[in-house]
């Protein structure tokens, strides 16, 4: 079964920041010659790491809202100042979920498939309404 993980993206107001902060990341690596990945460190491996890399995705909070998701690709042991670390690998491409409210929380949680938001993609109508209004309409069930 599919496993997700949920995460708070402190320091980001939109999907907007969230996507110029990884895009600038990226340049920076191609810059020094890297590989380029997209990696986020947190002290904590998952124990159910299997589930999450068959088709899992890391779900971002943005200003109290489940807003966007990135799949997983791979999870790695990272060394940060001699004590152990989980680096997430999750792929560039942003994809926009119907937003969601989610109270505040330390560190990242895992996430069950079957309560995780559907993509916006998959709301029928509404194509040239603003992201956020038929986010709302489709949440109502009017889209």
């Amino acid at each position: 079964m599919t496993l997700h993980l949920i995460k708070l993206c402190v320091g980001c107001d939109s999907i907007e920041d969230l996507a110029d902060w990884q895009r600038r990341r990226l340049a920076e690596l191609k810059k020094k010659r890297k590989p380029l990945q997209l990696i986020h460190v947190t002290r904590m491996t998952p124990k159910r790491g299997d589930e999450l890399l068959k088709g899992g995705s890391l779900y971002w909070v943005i200003r109290g809202q489940i807003a966007v998701r990135q799949r997983l690709l791979d999870l790695r042991a990272v060394t940060k100042n001699g004590t152990p670390h989980c680096g997430l690998v999750y792929e560039p491409k942003l994809v926009h979920v119907i937003p969601r409210y989610c109270r505040p929380f330390q560190g990242w949680r895992y996430l069950a498939a079957k309560d995780a938001p559907i993509d916006a993609r998959m709301v029928k109508g509404g194509k040239h309404l603003p992201p956020q209004l038929r986010a709302e309409l489709a949440a109502l069930g009017l889209l």
